[in-house]
């Protein structure tokens, strides 16, 4: 029960108040109410009319809102600015100092008992924590914030956020069916619903591509950068808006004016929000770079995804940055730069593990091997070819491992080792399927674009 309808927690209120003031009973009455009505309102045996409470919070010399709810009266609208800070510092890249300042919102909002504040400071601390690359403590920080959001009765358009993030950290560990499944499922049941948000609709779309492209499925991720690329023109650049809006926020506060500051903090942090779509902004050209790769448009596959690439290190996002590094190397290798290529790969290869982006640390290694045959370095050719199996395996990456154990299996083959290269052959065979169709299941409903 919140204070509002708690008549003890009122009462209590009211007597500290009072006495932190040296007022009597009488005084605080006067000249509307009765010195036996504060003694009973008090003692919690009577719930106060507002217009009662009004009056009592006038004579304190506090908000109404405060004495009626417990909260100090310009809490929400410096929470909410808070969070605009906070949204800023993170999409400028500051993601340490952006989380310091998630968590002592967070601690706030929970003393105050705010739901929508409180999911908001758990959203940006889960964003803080992908970015950093730490996914399990994110992936909870999204759960906390979508039980927050549903307790608090937070339509499907408003929960896509935590949504997505539980996905993007499940994909970033190597879970990808999982990803793509909550991915999949939040975007049928928003175009069937016809809750065609555009926000939510381009935060699931350009989510989703880089477990597409995983697990083989490379029509649909084709699909999803197109639609998300569609959606993407009605962000725009809002970075100079929303420096705009905060900046009117704080004067109007200075006024008092609580209402037009809350109206404007609002329309920053949706822009802010929004700022931070530069990273999903950055797997569409990820991945339209990846498509020029598969036609054989190598420059303009590099171009795109330098691009990327350097999208993403203006946002500090190294696990993502990793990720595209190991595309681009392949582009390289391709184009006769192999010594940058490998160069590249070695740089990036601590930023991942079986653990975090296992299948691009797979395919770093899968590259490195390669590259080490041209070289006639057998040996370490071997050794990446290995850790590339292991890290595979373990994320169910089924096309990409048969053409591994293909490549395996002819090294074992030109050394000698027929035995060893035939079980590779066949292991390949078990996991060779056809990419996208027998992982996933049929494509979610569209939006009306």
């Amino acid at each position: 029960m919140g204070d509002r309808d708690d008549r003890a927690a009122v009462g209590r209120r009211v007597q500290r108040l009072r006495t932190e003031r040296g007022m009597t009973q009488r005084q605080l009455a006067e000249p509307a109410y009765t010195p036996a009505y504060i003694s009973t309102l008090e003692a919690g045996r009577v719930r106060p009319s507002e217009e009662a409470l009004r009056h009592i919070a006038e004579r304190l010399g506090v908000g109404y809102e405060e004495l009626a709810t417990g909260r100090p009266a310009r809490l929400a609208t410096d929470l909410r600015l808070g969070l605009t800070e906070a949204r800023r510092a993170l999409a400028t890249g500051c993601a340490e100092q952006a989380a310091e300042h998630y968590g002592e919102l967070l601690d706030l909002a929970e003393a105050y008992e705010l739901p929508e504040e409180r999911a908001a400071a758990l959203l940006g601390l889960g964003e803080c924590a992908l970015e950093t690359g730490e996914l399990v403590t994110g992936r909870r920080y999204f759960e906390r914030a979508e039980e927050c959001l549903t307790r608090a009765g937070a339509p499907l358009p408003a929960r896509v956020p935590a949504v997505r993030g539980r996905a993007v950290a499940h994909y970033l560990a190597g879970e990808l069916r999982y990803a793509v499944y909550l991915f999949e499922s939040t975007l049928d049941e928003l175009n069937r619903a016809g809750l065609h948000d555009p926000d939510a609709l381009l935060l699931l779309y350009a989510g989703v591509i880089g477990p597409y492209m995983d697990m083989g499925a490379h029509a649909r991720a084709a699909q999803a950068a197109e639609l998300a690329l569609s959606l993407a023109p009605r962000a725009g650049d809002p970075a100079l808006v929303a420096r705009m809006h905060r900046s009117v926020a704080r004067t109007m506060l200075a006024e008092g004016r609580l209402a037009e500051a809350d109206a404007s903090l609002a329309k920053a942090a949706e822009l802010y929000r929004t700022l931070q779509l530069r990273t999903e902004l950055a797997n569409c050209h990820w991945m339209r770079g990846y498509v020029c790769a598969q036609n054989g448009e190598l420059p303009r596959a590099e171009a795109e995804m330098r691009k990327a690439l350097d999208m993403l290190s203006a946002t500090r996002a190294t696990l993502y940055g990793s990720q595209v590094a190991v595309e681009l190397a392949d582009v390289l290798h391709r184009r006769g730069k192999s010594g940058e290529a490998a160069e590249l790969l070695r740089g990036v290869l601590d930023d991942l593990s079986s653990e975090r982006g296992a299948v691009h640390a797979a395919g770093a290694h899968r590259l490195l091997g390669i590259i080490a045959e041209d070289a006639r370095e057998t040996e370490a050719a071997e050794e990446h070819y290995v850790r590339a199996l292991s890290l595979l395996e373990r994320a169910g990456a089924a096309g990409d491992l048969a053409d591994l154990c293909r490549l395996l299996g002819d090294l074992l083959r030109r050394t000698g080792r027929v035995e060893a290269a035939l079980d590779a052959y066949r292991t390949g065979l078990g996991h060779r399927t056809t990419p996208g169709t027998t992982t996933l299941g049929p494509a979610p409903a569209q939006p009306p674009l």
